[in-house]
């Protein structure tokens, strides 16, 4: 059984926060606590957030 407790858009914005930091980062501009943006990344890929089923979120909308 595949757990999904993350939406198409909480995904979205995943990649998006996860690519910034590691951008930012890469540049130089953040230090290197910027290659956190890994994690959103992978959460994103995954379709599944350890916290959010820690905490009982679910934004997607299977079952």
């Amino acid at each position: 059984m595949i757990l999904i407790n993350i939406s198409d858009t909480d995904r979205i914005l995943r990649v998006i926060v996860g690519l910034a930091l590691i951008g930012l980062a890469m540049a130089g501009m953040i230090g290197l606590w910027g290659y956190i943006g890994i994690v959103p990344l992978v959460t994103a890929l995954l379709g599944f957030c350890p916290t959010y089923s820690l905490l009982g979120i679910n934004t997607s909308n299977t079952k």
